[in-house]
C-alpha cells in the first residue's frame, strides 16, 4: 500500500506516509534485515534435514598397480600388472544425540520469529526517524515564511522611521534601531535558510534519496490532523502497557533470544549422556590384469554381483573423560540464560517505563500545545496593535521591537508545540499497537 501523491508540472509532492513509505522500501537497513531472514530460513530447513533425514554418502575409485599386488582371487602375491575399480553406498542418521536436533528445531524456529520482528522493528525505527526529519523540514520552511513576513514588515518600518525621521517626527537613533531590527531579522532569515537546507538533507539521507535529487514534500499541517485537536487521558494505561510489554519488538526479541538461551543450555545438559547412532552401506569391486596371457576377466557386471557386500552398523558413544570442556560449555551456556533473562526483564522495565513516559509526555505537549496557540494569537493580535501604534508613532522603536520579538517567539513555540504533540501522540499509538505506517 502506497499513499497517494500530487503530480504536478512533473514535481512529486510527497506527504508523510509517502516519505515513510520510500524510506522502507529504499532503507538498506531493511534489505540487511531481509537477507538475515534468508539465512534463518535457511538455518531452519537445515535443521529440519537434520533431525529428520539421514545423511547419504557414495564412493568410487579406480586405479592401476605396476608391481608387486596381491591377487584378490588366490589371495596371494603377484607381480603382474592389475586394474581395480570400486563403488561404495553409506548411510548414517543419529537416533539419540542429547535432543540436539529437537532443540535445534525450535532454536531456529524462535530465531525465524526474531527475524521477522526484527525486521519489522527497523521498520518501525526508520518510520520514527522519517517522521521526525520531516517535522523538522515543516518547522523550519514554516518559519522561513515568517521571518520573511517579519523582514518584509520590518523593510517597511524602516522605510516609514525613515520618512518620519526627515519630517522630524523621529529621531536618528529610532532609524538606526530600526536598522538593526532588519538586520536582524534578515540574520534569523538566512540562519532559518540554513537549517532548512540541512533538515531536507537529513530527510533525504533517512529516506534514502538522492541528495542532489529535489525533494518537495507536502508543507501543509493538514497532513497533521492531530494537531489540531490535541486529547489527553484517553487510554488505559495499565492496559496499554500489559500490550507492549507483550508485542513491542524488543520484548519480543529479548524474549526469543531468552528461550534460545534455555534450550541451548538443556542441548548442553544433554551433551553428558551416550549417543546412539545408526548406519549401513553397500560395497563392490571389479579388477583385471591386462596383458596377462591366457587371462580371461569375470565379465564386470558379474564381479560387481559377486564381490558385493553390505553392512548394519548401530553405534554406541558414551562420553568418559572429555578434559571437563562438556562441564564448562554447561557452565557457559548457564551465564549466557543468566544473561538473557536478565535483559529480558530489564527490557520489560524499559518497555513500561517508555510507554508511561510517552504518555506523559503525550499530555504534556497537548497542554503546551494549547498554551502556544493561546499565546501565538494573543502575540499576534498585540503585534498587529503595536504596529499601529508604532506607525503612529505612539510608542518607540524599541517597543516595537520587543512586540515583534514576542510574537516571533510565540510562533516559533506554537510551531515547535504542534510538531511535537504530533510526533509523541504518534509514538502513544504505536505503543498502543498501532504502526505509524497504518496512523
Amino acid at each position: 500500500m502506497v499513499a497517494n501523491v500530487v503530480v504536478a508540472q512533473d514535481t512529486v509532492t510527497m506527504g508523510l506516509k509517502d516519505c515513510m513509505h520510500y524510506a522502507v522500501e529504499h532503507s538498506t537497513k531493511i534489505r540487511i534485515a531481509q537477507a538475515d531472514n534468508r539465512d534463518a530460513q535457511i538455518d531452519r530447513r537445515d535443521a529440519i534435514f537434520a533431525a529428520f533425514t539421514p545423511t547419504i554418502d557414495g564412493n568410487t575409485y579406480a586405479y592401476s598397480n605396476f608391481g608387486r599386488s596381491i591377487d584378490p582371487e588366490t589371495n596371494t602375491y603377484i607381480r603382474t600388472t592389475s586394474f581395480h575399480n570400486g563403488y561404495s553406498l553409506s548411510a548414517g542418521i543419529n537416533l539419540f544425540n542429547g535432543f540436539q536436533a529437537v532443540n535445534n528445531l525450535k532454536i531456529t524456529k524462535t530465531a525465524q520469529l526474531m527475524g521477522l520482528t526484527k525486521e519489522q522493528q527497523t521498520e518501525d525505527q526508520i518510520c520514527l526517524a522519517t517522521m521526525e526529519a520531516y517535522c523538522n523540514v515543516l518547522y523550519y520552511t514554516d518559519m522561513q515564511k515568517a521571518l520573511q513576513a517579519q523582514v518584509a514588515t520590518a523593510e517597511k518600518a524602516v522605510q516609514l522611521a525613515t520618512r518620519q525621521e526627515q519630517l522630524g517626527q523621529k529621531s536618528h537613533a529610532d532609524v538606526v534601531q530600526m536598522q538593526s531590527d532588519l538586520a536582524e531579522r534578515q540574520y534569523q532569515l538566512t540562519t532559518c535558510r540554513n537549517n532548512l537546507n540541512n533538515a531536507v538533507i537529513t530527510l533525504k539521507d533517512v529516506m534514502f534519496w538522492p541528495i542532489e535529487k529535489p525533494l518537495k514534500i507536502d508543507e501543509s499541517f493538514s497532513r497533521l490532523p492531530q494537531c489540531d485537536s490535541p486529547t489527553t487521558g484517553t487510554e488505559n494505561i495499565s492496559q496499554m502497557v500489559e500490550f507492549a510489554k507483550t508485542n513491542m519488538p524488543s520484548v519480543v526479541l529479548a524474549e526469543g533470544t531468552m528461550k534460545n538461551a534455555r534450550l541451548a543450555l538443556k542441548t548442553a545438559r544433554w551433551q553428558l549422556l551416550p549417543r546412539l547412532s545408526l548406519y549401513g552401506g553397500w560395497s563392490s569391486s571389479y579388477f583385471t590384469y591386462p596383458g596377462m596371457e591366457g587371462y580371461v576377466p569375470t565379465p564386470y557386471f558379474e564381479q560387481l554381483k559377486n564381490n558385493g557386500g553390505e553392512y548394519v552398523q548401530l553405534s554406541l558413544s558414551i562420553p568418559i573423560f572429555d578434559r571437563l570442556s562438556s562441564h564448562s560449555n554447561i557452565a557457559r551456556k548457564k551465564n549466557a540464560y543468566d544473561r538473557a533473562q536478565a535483559d529480558y526483564e530489564q527490557t520489560l522495565q524499559t518497555v513500561e517505563a517508555e510507554v508511561r513516559r510517552a504518555i506523559a509526555d503525550r499530555d504534556g505537549s497537548a497542554d503546551a500545545l494549547r498554551q502556544a496557540d493561546t499565546r501565538a494569537e494573543l502575540q499576534e493580535e498585540a503585534f498587529a496593535l503595536n504596529t499601529k501604534r508604532f506607525e503612529q508613532g505612539l510608542i518607540s522603536s524599541i517597543e516595537y521591537q520587543t512586540a515583534s520579538n514576542n510574537y516571533l517567539n510565540a510562533l516559533a513555540e506554537q510551531l515547535n508545540a504542534r510538531l511535537q504533540y504530533f510526533i509523541k501522540n504518534s509514538v502513544v499509538n504505536y505503543y498502543g499497537g498501532k504502526s505509524y505506517l497504518e496512523q
